[in-house]
């Protein structure tokens, strides 16, 4: 049995990754921040769920020790949990507005990915999945035909840059881990208001796929539905 720990799971792309990898057989463990909401969609997903905060350094701790105790291990962490920013004009944005999404979307990878190391390690085969995003693609951003390129959001831009550059560093640092990273595409969510055009199941197909490759599969890469791509 996979044991699967998503954060950020009560909603979104983090909740439809959840159903469709209990589906698949894996036993998941629901992440989130807000209790209520976190044990609500466990309840009706049939996972159990376990509080994190990404930003915060004791209550990542706490959620390993609580996996620690119940599963005794993780074979797949996924790193759904991200914030997008505030959408205002760039030259009102503060230091501090920074911070805050770096916190979730750069650091809270850091602090989680670290803290559940030891148990990704007693797997046979370990998996992380750091969610990213073509917005963070210098390419895609300045392609006019795609949707990327019509967005002025540099927080969460920059940050997702950061998390797929952070991906292929661990990569490399992790031999004994298989680290890659997913580009859902754009998805309605409340992320973006359910602008998106295409549905939660589809943005979850490259991390569903990542999350279930068999072992040998590469490490390093990113990755959207329809394959892997280059990262510029």
């Amino acid at each position: 049995m996979t044991i699967t720990f998503i954060t950020g799971a009560n909603k979104g792309l983090g909740r439809e990754t959840a159903r469709r990898l209990i589906g698949l057989g894996h036993t998941v463990l629901v992440g989130a921040r807000d209790a209520e909401q976190g044990e609500e969609a466990a309840a009706e997903l049939g996972a159990r769920f376990v509080r994190i905060d990404v930003t915060d350094d004791a209550s990542v701790a706490a959620a390993v020790a609580d996996v620690a105790e119940h599963e005794g291990l993780v074979d797949v962490l996924v790193n759904n949990a991200g914030v997008h920013g505030p959408f205002t004009d760039p030259t009102s944005l503060t230091g501090a507005d920074a911070l805050a999404v770096f916190d979730v979307n750069v650091a809270g990878v850091v602090r989680t990915t670290a803290a559940f190391l030891p148990l990704l390690r007693r797997s046979s085969d370990p998996v992380i999945v750091n969610v990213s995003s073509g917005m963070g693609s210098l390419e895609h951003t300045h392609d006019p035909a795609r949707p990327e390129s019509k967005v002025v959001s540099p927080l969460y831009t920059a940050s997702k840059a950061a998390l797929t550059m952070l991906t292929t560093q661990y990569a490399k640092a992790l031999p004994d881990v298989r680290v890659n990273a997913a580009d859902p595409g754009y998805t309605a969510t409340d992320f973006n208001g359910n602008s998106g055009h295409q549905t939660v199941t589809e943005g979850t197909d490259a991390v569903v796929g990542l999350a279930t490759e068999g072992r040998g599969a590469g490490s390093g890469r990113f990755v959207d539905r329809a394959g892997e791509v280059t990262w510029s």
